[in-house]
């Protein structure tokens, strides 16, 4: 029984893990290496094994440098189960062949220079006809259901706070008479953050493989960041100028709509500045948000059991055509953009920043994680120029940082949740963090904890010993609270569309046939009294 660290080691994307044991062979996430040209070129390695001989994949969550290399899996042969939740699955329908896309513009931009140079032309790593044939393999489950994915492979998704569908996942695997239990962070949320629920508790493991992005760092808390965001957004219009937020199109996004409409209705920001989301995949992440809003937190669910959206306010636009998206760079004054991509590396925020980078009375508002060797890095480092589609650029607007809107954890959140555990894991393998992260978190997890850490090496493996754990409690059904919530929103949003249809047809009738509608709907209503 092996693990190979494909990916995030010792850096923040490319999240693959390569699980061999006696009876399957299987991956757990398979991300796209994002950031630097040196990262971005491991995209083009060969696995040390072939894709068709793989039982399945097991994916924590949407976001692409976990599951954005799932096309090029499929496509080199893959065609086993992708397991992973259902909104998971949902967000994957939209991010993956968007991703595709913008593989196709990068090889005909490559292309393009390649042909004056006389060179032969590339291909894209996959195209959007790839992801899409990708989808068909994916297996939606549900929260706290322990399903067998394969041969003496038993997997249980709990809920990780990071994005909507997030996942730590509990995997059991047996090998005659021994057995080991391995959890996998993915990646780790906040505490107490607006619209997920808070990461799931998990008592024991043998092995946990852990996420560490901010292992070194502490989080500013809820009430601060959300006062600096109303900073920004006014020393923004003092100055006249556009505030414009590089967000990433799931989770980020939605995170500032809902904190842009709180602090509207606070009165704390103007409720006259435009704010637009320029970004498809965000319009239509925000969307399937809504459609699996049984999964939010209980503030938010409240919310929406009031029938108020909590992603929608006046003067709230949502572009959708480059043509619309062109206009904005054609007006001036007071609007807030936001749009992907969050580290600034592609899409239609690369437009706006070189639209308005030279102005001085432009503020660029960061709310993410910038990886080392991205725009979004450089312009946070204070880099006096940039160059954006070949230009340069001289950097004049302000450049301003939120880091508390993270969907991850910090040190201390992540040291509260392994001291969840009631066993002493055998070892917790630490991995997508900056290589800087790690000396400090390690540390901390010894003193405070004493629990044994490795740092793997990308490529490294390991074999995984036995050691007794838990007896895995498989649920028969799926976790009853979100399923009571989904009918119960179901039925709010019927009642509301069946109301208005009333309201339209009694507006169209005729005195006569509205008293016949009249007594129709009365003698619903003695029907209800009487079963209630």
């Amino acid at each position: 029984m092996h693990i190979t660290f494909l990916g995030a080691a010792r850096m923040v994307t490319g999240s693959c893990y390569y699980l061999e044991c006696e009876q399957a062979k299987f991956l757990v996430d398979c991300g796209l290496f994002q950031g630097s040209s040196e990262e971005r070129d491991l995209n083009n390695r060969s696995f040390p094994f072939h894709p068709g001989d793989l039982d399945f994949v097991l994916l924590t969550h949407a976001h692409i440098d976990h599951s954005g290399y799932l096309p090029k899996l499929c496509q080199l042969g893959f065609q086993g189960r992708i397991i992973t939740t259902q909104a998971t699955a949902d967000l994957c329908q939209v991010m993956l062949p968007d991703s595709g896309h913008i593989q196709e513009m990068e090889a005909e931009w490559h292309n393009r220079k390649r042909v004056r140079q006389g060179a032969p032309p590339i291909e894209p790593l996959y195209t959007v006809h790839d992801a899409q044939a990708a989808l068909k393999y994916f297996y939606p489950v549900h929260y706290g259901e322990a399903i067998e994915a394969g041969p003496g492979v038993t997997v249980r998704f709990r809920d990780a706070g990071h994005i909507l569908g997030s996942a730590i996942l509990e995997i059991w695997i047996q090998e005659g008479d021994k057995r080991v239990k391995l959890v996998f962070t993915g990646d780790i949320g906040q505490y107490n953050q607006p619209i997920v629920r808070d990461p799931a508790l998990i008592e024991a493991a043998d092995y946990i493989i852990l996420e560490s992005t901010y292992g070194n760092r502490y989080h500013i808390n809820h009430a601060d960041r959300t006062e600096r965001l109303a900073e920004a957004v006014n020393r923004a219009v003092q100055a006249g100028g556009k505030l414009i937020i590089p967000s990433f199109a799931v989770g980020r996004t939605q995170d500032i709509l809902y904190h842009l409409k709180q602090l509207r209705l606070a009165g704390q920001i103007p409720r006259n500045i435009p704010v637009y989301i320029d970004s498809p995949m965000a319009v239509s992440a925000t969307e399937t948000f809504r459609r699996n809003s049984q999964y939010f937190d209980e503030e938010t669910y409240q919310l929406l059991r009031k029938g108020e959206n909590p992603f929608e306010f006046p003067g709230l636009n949502f572009v959708r055509t480059t043509e619309e998206s062109k206009r904005l760079n054609q007006t001036d004054g007071q609007q807030i953009i936001i749009s992907a991509s969050g580290m600034c590396e592609a899409g239609r925020i690369l437009h706006h920043l070189r639209h308005n980078l030279w102005r001085p009375e432009t503020h660029v508002l960061f709310v993410g994680y910038q990886a080392e060797g991205t725009l979004g890095r450089r312009l946070l480092d204070g880099a006096k120029a940039v160059k954006i589609f070949g230009e340069e650029i001289i950097v004049k607007a302000q450049i301003l940082q939120i880091e508390g809107f993270s969907a991850h954890a910090d040190q201390t959140g992540m040291l509260e949740w392994l001291g969840g555990f009631v066993q002493k894991p055998r070892t917790v393998f630490l991995v997508h963090g900056d290589a800087d992260v790690f000396p400090e978190f390690e540390e901390k997890i010894r003193e405070v904890l004493n629990y044994p850490t490795i740092v793997p090496e990308l490529g490294q493996s390991f074999e995984l010993a036995e050691k007794a754990t838990e007896e895995v409690r498989v649920a028969a059904v799926p976790d009853a609270t979100d399923y009571f919530r989904h009918l119960l929103l179901t039925l709010d949003e019927k009642y509301l569309d069946f109301r208005g249809r009333l309201r339209q047809q009694a507006g169209e009738l005729g005195t006569n046939e509205l008293a016949v509608f009249t007594k129709e709907l009365e003698r619903l209503n003695r029907l209800l009294e009487e079963k209630s």
